[in-house]
């Protein structure tokens, strides 16, 4: 076996896995914006309502980064306020050898298909706690 061989294809992967979920990320932060979500939402409501282009895309990043894309992971959905997703995303980025395997993309379509979780709810409005029972509508973006 060539190992120089071996290690310019991987390299050639990662390169190239990396800077498709640069490009598919974009795309799907674009449509995240107009997404309204319960701040209860569990991880299948939540990936749900969440577009099949964020969890292609970092199912990507897992697959360019394998367990070194568990702090990327953490920062781009804790940013984004989609915790039900980011603690789940995260610990899976975290195990070694998962990367080729797009668990968040089968997810999606296990919750897609099997219809679990709660379907988006258009009418949500996002609110802030500010005391026990009273809550304000946050600005929309």
């Amino acid at each position: 076996m060539d190992w120089e061989m071996f290690f310019k294809v991987l390299a050639g992967v990662i390169l190239g896995a990396l800077a498709l979920a640069a490009l598919v990320l974009t795309l799907a932060f674009r449509k995240l914006r107009r997404l309204r979500l319960p701040a209860d939402a569990d991880f299948f409501t939540a990936i749900r309502a969440v577009p099949f282009s964020l969890v292609a895309g970092l199912d990507l990043l897992d697959l360019a980064l394998d367990s070194f894309s568990a702090p990327v992971i953490w920062f781009i959905l804790n940013r984004t306020g989609l915790q039900a997703l980011r603690n789940i995303a995260a610990f899976e980025a975290v195990l070694p050898f998962t990367g080729p395997i797009p668990t968040l993309t089968l997810a999606w379509l296990a919750a897609r298909f099997l219809n679990l979780g709660k379907p988006p709810d258009p009418d949500v409005i996002e609110a802030e706690r500010v005391a026990p029972g009273r809550y304000e509508a946050r600005p929309r973006p």
